[in-house]
């Protein structure tokens, strides 16, 4: 059953959709990183719903059916890292143990480089420095990761407030969940009705975006990490950079994870093995491991990638880049996370609205409407319906058997039973 659009008069589009933008500028604005907070529980909330409904069939409670949502998805992450922690701690146990040969290795690059410098007459001293920030470097990485860094008070102080954000969006998006089902129907109170199908329904369109994106981003990571761990088994297998077959677990689900981040996750995903190759005692490594990561790099933007997102996001690579970018300007690397599924969000809206709402138009006349003379006259095509077919508002052609005018959505039904019963009566 078709459902009427909703007409937005004139005077609400000149008047309150204006101000509405700037009022909702200005509350983001002053907002700030609450409404960052908000959005990230939003999108993880729209990204459990669909398993606490799922729960629900089963006629539990809303809130149990939550309760065991996060009891499910801390028992699937614990069990996750204790797959893996085994594996990937005696990898980086094994690199740990193998930092003090790769700085040696480094330190005799240093000196043949330094020899050159000298050889050559170029007076610049590239040895001293250089030893003493690699044993730094390697004293503090065999020491083990909590060494890495030494804490300051502004490092303390951000690591709290991170902690602070973590626990205030693993609440809010409980209560998000709990309330899933009221805030979907004020949802649906305030956008135009839909036809009642799950693809016409804003909420489930909404989630659906979200859903997928993330599902999207996940499978791709799992793909590029897994192509990187093999690409680097590969090599060195055949003699380039031995230690990307002994450490290929580890360095790949580092590239995976590091493709969560926008922009410069390859990057940082291949900067280890290349930079050990660089150090190491063939150099050369280095080269083959960028032409590699490079091939694989293109090889995800050209095909993985648009195979995988081509579903998830369904929007022009073009905005794509937009968001990213804008994300990034706004918040950092966690505005450029979320972007993607922000303009997922915006897409399905405009979309939906674009479907269910018809802007009245402000009376210009067309080029066409303006050669039409007076009916008989000689601008009049003699065609031209009579006034009883046409829209009362607009003037528009109806459209036979149509209940809403196409122009600007004014209901014809009444003028049409009208019109039926006057050719039906007695001549």
């Amino acid at each position: 059953m078709a459902v009427p659009p909703v007409v937005v008069p004139r005077w609400v589009q000149l008047v309150i959709l204006p101000l509405t933008l700037l009022a909702g500028w200005a509350v983001l604005n002053a907002a700030g990183p609450i409404v960052l907070i908000f959005t990230i529980a939003a999108l993880v909330a729209l990204l459990l719903n669909p398993i606490v409904t799922l729960l629900r069939r089963t006629h539990l409670p809303r809130g149990l059916a939550v309760l065991v949502t996060y009891l499910g998805l801390a028992l699937v992450l614990t069990g996750v890292g204790m797959l893996l922690s085994n594996p990937l701690a005696n990898q980086v146990s094994a690199f740990q143990d193998s930092v003090p040969n790769l700085v040696s290795d480094a330190n005799r690059s240093l000196d043949d480089l330094q020899g050159w410098l000298d050889r050559n007459g170029v007076d610049l001293q590239v040895k001293e420095p250089g030893r003493s920030a690699l044993e730094s470097l390697g004293t503090r990485v065999a020491q083990g990761s909590g060494e890495l860094v030494n804490l300051t008070r502004d490092a303390l102080l951000r690591l709290v407030e991170a902690s602070i954000a973590v626990i205030l969006v693993v609440v809010l998006s409980v209560y998000m969940l709990l309330y899933g089902e009221r805030i979907g129907e004020i949802v649906r109170g305030i956008v135009p009705r839909g036809d009642g199908t799950p693809a016409d329904d804003y909420p489930a369109r909404v989630q659906s975006a979200v859903f997928g994106y993330v599902r999207g981003q996940i499978l791709f990571s799992l793909i590029m990490g897994s192509s990187a761990g093999v690409l680097l088994w590969v090599l060195g297998s055949v003699g380039i950079f031995p230690e990307g077959k002994t450490y290929a677990l580890f360095f790949g689900a580092f590239y995976g994870f590091a493709e969560l981040i926008p922009y410069v996750g390859p990057a940082i995903g291949a900067a280890p093995p290349v930079l050990i190759a660089l150090f190491g005692d063939s150099p050369l490594d280095a080269v083959w491991l960028v032409v590699a990561f490079t091939a694989l790099q293109q090889l995800e933007g050209h095909v993985v990638a648009p195979q995988v997102f081509s579903q998830a996001l369904r929007i022009n690579p073009l905005l794509v880049i937009f968001a990213l970018l804008l994300g990034g300007q706004v918040y950092g690397i966690i505005g450029a996370f979320i972007a993607l599924p922000i303009a997922a969000i915006l897409r399905e809206t405009i979309v939906y609205l674009r479907r269910h709402l018809v802007l009245e138009p402000w009376g210009t006349p067309s080029a066409q409407e303006l050669g039409k003379g007076p009916p008989g006259s000689s601008a009049d095509p003699g065609d031209e319906p009579p006034p009883d077919r046409r829209c009362p508002e607009c003037g528009t052609p109806r459209t036979p058997g149509a209940a809403y005018c196409s122009a600007c959505g004014t209901e014809l039904g009444a003028a049409d039973d009208a019109a039926a019963a006057a050719s039906a009566g007695p001549a």
